[in-house]
């Protein structure tokens, strides 16, 4: 029997009941012209091998697809289970997908292993490649693979499949190897051809704190050799701008056992750095017509569960006292909102009034798991450059530009402009018990929130889920060296939480009325914009915000007393400046202040004291040469503001 097959590209084909996808692929020569490794029948992605037998809609996807070069990394997550089982047969299995960028697999090992390890694993997973074993699904009722897998002594399959709804449990085989996984999959082991396996680390079972720690063995795949290289290079240079490892070599900021996980030390560089950050922002925000605003560290439980945080983020809270034994229970505030709110509700506001522009420099605290930190991207204190913005609904779509333009202006002078996207996070209609207020509301808030974005004309993926408890929200996003994906910066809607804390104004007609609030960052969090300044600028931080802007060096013990004088006088015209009149070498002088990346460095000598001049070199461009100290003063005043 015949069955018709149409094509992406709206062609039709006609073939026999019981033909794969493969078959189809080899006679379309644009799919040949890369690996064809999977295909979209009807809408959903299916294995190769898969037999076609009814008209349908087909897809064929290769290496040039996300989800072709998907499919061969998950198949290679799966290799790499099949290789540490064969070395480590009392291994237990936990989960193992594939990821932006490559894979990983979480296993339960006897003993720890280590990097060292992965010599002989990954000559194991050559093995598996050379043998070309077909990659075959097999499909099992719920009841049977329950008993394969407890036969195997895999625990965390068990408990996997044990989760699942489905009757019909899939596995695929390769080999002596069977695993349990939805799919699709590479026909055989063969296909896969260049891997690398990259780190370890650990991992807790599902991602949660109260269960096991596994070994997480991460990995990358592609099509061809020369890609893999590309790629493995571009790591190592993450490795050297990683803000975890240059930011404690430059000495910006340092851990302690005894203080605790997430809790960093800004040592003086890193103040400095913060402090400079923290004066810009404000200054701008003044200039904006913020007024700023100081509130305490912690509240009683009381305002949080008005707020809502209560039962909605209490878990991700730091409680003071026990609610079942003490009169008043306190929390370190995670948020600035509540405390604004009480600011604003401080006297009667007229339509007159509005907007009102609140900012704070906001110190936060959020129970971040363990897993979840590192350095200064992920922290369980850290500081917000937090504002609320309260209007009438009638100002709402103008103050929302206002706030983007703030965040523009401040990505550009960051130099992150051209690093970031935008993401429209709303709610998820599947789970609402994650949010207040009502769908007709929900509904609103988001129409409005789309409203604004499309008139701006603003670029923008949709994240269902992803909205606040209280409202829609723009998040801007930004990936670290790594390619790990954050959240630097957002503002939010919020149409609910005026009416909750009873925040009222009266308007033109003397109703009083709840007004519309936005909650916004113009710089985000402090501490992981420290972080992607140091990667983005390998440490080598621009002139305004490089915390010793100027270094000055003497030749001579001779020359000290006019270093000083140099230094005294770059100080008074508000240049970070320090001074080195050890009695080491000039060379070795220089050669540390390039390690620190230092913006610019004066070299004073007996010549240079005589003509009352300074030899300046530059970190970017070498020596410059010799000016007068009008003159470099002159060159810099450019450079010192963004």
């Amino acid at each position: 029997m015949n069955i018709v097959v149409t094509l992406k590209d709206g062609k039709t084909f006609e073939i026999n009941s019981g033909a794969t996808p493969l078959d189809i692929a080899k006679q379309i020569s644009e799919a040949l012209s890369r690996m064809a490794v999977c295909a979209r029948v009807n809408g959903e992605l299916v294995d190769l091998n898969m037999q076609i037998t009814k008209n349908c809609s087909l897809e064929i996807l290769t290496l040039r697809d996300p989800e072709g070069l998907e499919v061969l990394r998950h198949t290679a997550a799966h290799v790499l289970a099949n290789a540490v089982k064969n070395i480590y047969p009392t291994v237990k299995l936990g989960m193992g997908p594939a990821i932006k960028n490559g894979f990983y697999y979480d296993f339960d090992f006897d003993t720890p292993i280590s990097q060292e390890d992965f010599v002989k694993i990954e000559a194991q997973m050559q093995a598996i490649i050379k043998a070309d074993f077909p990659i075959v699904r097999k499909k099992m009722t719920k009841k049977s693979a329950l008993a394969k897998m407890k036969g195997f002594n895999e625990t965390y399959k068990v408990e996997l499949i044990g989760d699942l709804k489905d009757s019909n449990i899939s596995f695929y085989e390769q080999g002596n190897f069977i695993e349990l996984c939805a799919g699709p999959h590479l026909t055989s082991t063969g296909k896969l051809k260049h891997f690398k396996l990259t780190s370890l680390a650990g991992a807790y079972w599902r991602g949660s704190e109260k269960n096991k720690m596994l070994t997480r063995i991460y990995g990358t795949a592609f099509e061809k050799k020369n890609e893999l290289d590309e790629y493995l290079m571009k790591i190592e240079e993450a490795k050297k701008r990683d803000h975890n490892k240059l930011g404690r070599e430059l000495k910006y900021f340092m851990t302690e056992e005894k203080i605790g996980q997430g809790l960093p030390l800004l040592m003086p560089k890193g103040a400095t750095l913060f402090n400079t950050l923290v004066r810009f922002v404000e200054d701008e925000e003044a200039k904006r017509g913020y007024q700023l605003t100081k509130t305490p560290f912690m509240a009683k439980s009381d305002l949080y569960k008005l707020s809502g945080h209560w039962n909605l983020y209490k878990d991700g809270m730091f409680v003071i006292g026990n609610e079942d034994e003490d009169d008043e229970v306190l929390a370190l505030r995670p948020m600035t909102c509540p405390f604004q709110y009480m600011i604003y509700k401080n006297g009667l506001k007229s339509y007159r009034d509005l907007p009102v522009r609140y900012n704070e420099t906001s110190t936060l605290f959020r129970n971040e798991s363990s897993g979840e930190m590192h350095g200064l991207i992920r922290v369980r204190q850290f500081t917000l450059s937090e504002g609320h913005i309260i209007c009438t609904p009638e100002q709402l779509e103008e103050e929302f530009k206002k706030s983007l333009d703030l965040t523009y202006y401040m990505l550009d002078c960051l130099g992150f402009s051209k690093d970031v996207w935008f993401r429209f996070s709303k709610r998820d209609p599947q789970n609402k018990d994650k949010y207040v207020g009502s769908d007709e509301a929900w509904e609103k808030a988001e129409g409005l929130m789309k409203k604004i974005l499309d008139d701006i004309g603003l670029k923008y993926v949709e994240a269902i889920g992803d909205a606040a408890f209280y409202g829609p929200k723009l998040d801007i996003q930004m990936e670290n060296v790594f390619g790990k994906e954050d959240t630097i910066i957002t503002i939010q809607v919020d149409m609910f939480l005026s009416s909750t804390f009873d925040m009222t104004f009266v308007d033109q007609d003397g109703s009083k009325k709840n007004p519309y609030i936005i909650h916004r960052s113009s710089i985000g969090c402090y501490e992981r914009t420290m972080a992607l300044l140091i990667e983005k600028y390998a440490g080598a931080l621009p002139f305004w915000m490089a915390p010793e802007q100027v270094r000055i060096l003497s030749l001579t013990d001779r020359n000290i007393e006019y270093v000083n004088q140099i230094a005294e006088r770059l100080k008074n015209e508000g240049y970070r400046t320090d001074v080195d009149v050890r009695g080491e070498k000039i060379g070795f002088k220089i050669r540390e202040a390039q390690l620190e990346k230092i913006p610019y460095m004066l070299i004073v000598g007996d010549k240079d004291e005589d003509m009352k001049v300074v030899s300046v070199r530059c970190r970017k461009n070498g020596d410059i040469g010799q000016v007068s100290l009008d003159e470099f003063l002159s060159k810099i005043k450019k450079e010192a503001r963004p």
